[in-house]
C-alpha cells in the first residue's frame, strides 16, 4: 500500500505513539483487504462508548490515548441520558465512569454529541460520494445507502484511528466496483411505516454481508429507508443496499438485476408482527414501550407527540432521541413529557443498562427487536408506533392511540 512521506514519519513514530496505533491499524486494515492508499475522510462517528458495553479495559484504553483528531467526530450513544441519567435509573457509579468515558473522547477533540443518527446534526451533513468512517451500524446504511456517501462497517478503534489521522484505507464501499448490488428482493405487497423496519428484520439473515437491491411496490421515505438498513444491519450485516429508483446509487450508477432473487409476500411482513416471545405467551405483561432505535427525526418525534397529546401512558416509555434534535424541537418534547413519556438524549434502549430494569419491552424497531433479547436480557415484541402509544396507553384510563 502506498504511503506518502508524511504518513510514513506517522508510522514511524515521529508523531507520537498514538499515531503511530492509529495509522498502523489503518494500514493493517488496507493490507487484509488490499486497499492502495488512505484517503481522507469528511467525517468519523465513532462507537464503543456506552460503559456497558467497554468497561474498564475500554476506559483505560481511550484515557491512554494522546492527540487530535483531525476531522470533525461525534460518538456513538452512551449508555445513559448524559443530563438525566438519574431519571432512568442509573446509578451514580455508572454515570461517574459514563462520564470519564465521555471526558477522554473529548480530550481527543471528539464533539460529546452520542447520536447514531449523526446525519441529522448541524454541520454534520453528507453529500454523495463524501468519504468517512462511521462505526455504527445503522448510520454506515443511512450514509452508504440513503446519502450515497463512502463508508466501511467500522470498528469503534478504526472509526477513532481515521479521525486521528485524518484518512481511511481505499477499499470496500469506498470503491464503486464493490458497491454494486450481489441479490435482489421483491417485495410483493405494499409497505408503510414500520412495515419497512419488519421487512429489515426479516429479510437480514438472508443477506448477511451482501447488497441488496430492492424491488418495492412503494417509494419509502427518509425515515423508512432508516428503519429499513437499521434493521438489515442488525439482523444481519448489511452496510449497503439499493432500492431501484430511489436511492442516489440506485439513479447515479448502472447495475444489472443480480442473478438471486428473494420474494417477499405480505404474510411474511405480518409474521414479524405476530411473533410474540414466550414471555407474552405466558401472560407477561409489556412494562415497557422505547421508540427511536435509530434516534427519532424531527418528523417522528412531531407524530408521538400527536399521538400522546392530552393522554397520560400507563407503563415507563422511552422515546430516544439525540440532544441536538431535542433541543431543536422543544415543543414536540413537551408535548411528549406531559404524557408522562421521558424523551431520552445521549442513550438508547440498547446500550443503556437500565434497559435491564425491565421484563417485556416492545419497540417499533427492526434493530431493537434483533438486539434487545440479546444485550439487554430482555424479551420483546414488535408493533407500530401506533401499536406502542396503544401499549404504552393501557392502564391509564386512556386507551385511543391515534390522537383522536
Amino acid at each position: 500500500m502506498y504511503l506518502t512521506k508524511e504518513e510514513e514519519r506517522t508510522l514511524s513514530g515521529e508523531d507520537g505513539e498514538t499515531l503511530q496505533k492509529a495509522i498502523e491499524i489503518l494500514v493493517a486494515l488496507g493490507d487484509i483487504y488490499g486497499a492502495d492508499r488512505l484517503i481522507p475522510i469528511k467525517s468519523a462517528q465513532i462507537a464503543g462508548v456506552s460503559y456497558k458495553t467497554i468497561g474498564d479495559a475500554g476506559l483505560e484504553w481511550i484515557s491512554d490515548l494522546e492527540g487530535k483528531v483531525k476531522v470533525p467526530s461525534i460518538l456513538n450513544p452512551a449508555g445513559m441520558d448524559l443530563v438525566r441519567w438519574n431519571e432512568m435509573g442509573i446509578t451514580p457509579k455508572f454515570s461517574q465512569k459514563q462520564q470519564k468515558i465521555i471526558a477522554a473522547y473529548e480530550k481527543l477533540g471528539v464533539t460529546p454529541k452520542c447520536t447514531c443518527t449523526p446525519y441529522y446534526l448541524d454541520n454534520f451533513t453528507l453529500g454523495y460520494g463524501d468519504h468517512v468512517a462511521w462505526s455504527e451500524s445503522s448510520a454506515i446504511s443511512y450514509a452508504n445507502s440513503v446519502l450515497g456517501a463512502r463508508t466501511n462497517r467500522e470498528g469503534g478503534p478504526s472509526a477513532l484511528s481515521a479521525a486521528l489521522i485524518g484518512k481511511t484505507a481505499n477499499f470496500g464501499y469506498h470503491l464503486e466496483e464493490k458497491r454494486k448490488p450481489s441479490v435482489s428482493v421483491t417485495v410483493e405487497c405494499n409497505l408503510s411505516g414500520s412495515d419497512y423496519a419488519a421487512l429489515g428484520y426479516l429479510i437480514g439473515g438472508d443477506v448477511g454481508s451482501r447488497v441488496p437491491l430492492f424491488f418495492l411496490q412503494n417509494e419509502p421515505e427518509g425515515d423508512e429507508l432508516k428503519a429499513l438498513g437499521a434493521a438489515m444491519a442488525a439482523s444481519g450485516a448489511v452496510a449497503l443496499y439499493h432500492v431501484d429508483g430511489v436511492t442516489p446509487d440506485a439513479r447515479k450508477m448502472t447495475f444489472g438485476k443480480p442473478d438471486e432473487n428473494i420474494i417477499i409476500e405480505e404474510k411474511q411482513i405480518r409474521g414479524v408482527y405476530d411473533r410474540m416471545p414466550d414471555e407474552a405467551k405466558r401472560g407477561a405483561d409489556v412494562d415497557m414501550v422505547a421508540l427511536g432505535c435509530p434516534h427519532c427525526s424531527a418528523d417522528e418525534l412531531a407524530h408521538i407527540a400527536r399521538l400522546l397529546d392530552k393522554k397520560r401512558v400507563g407503563k415507563d416509555v422511552w422515546v430516544c432521541t439525540s440532544r441536538e434534535v431535542a433541543e431543536h424541537y422543544p415543543q414536540f418534547v413537551d408535548k411528549i413529557e406531559r404524557s408522562g413519556a421521558l424523551v431520552v438524549c445521549d442513550t438508547c434502549m440498547v446500550v443503556s443498562p437500565a434497559s435491564e430494569n425491565y421484563k417485556l419491552m416492545m419497540v417499533n424497531s427492526g434493530k431493537a427487536l434483533a438486539y434487545v433479547p440479546g444485550m439487554c436480557k430482555v424479551p420483546a415484541r414488535f408493533g407500530s408506533i401506533e401499536d406502542c402509544i396503544k401499549e404504552a396507553l393501557k392502564g391509564s384510563g386512556d386507551t385511543d392511540g391515534n390522537g383522536n
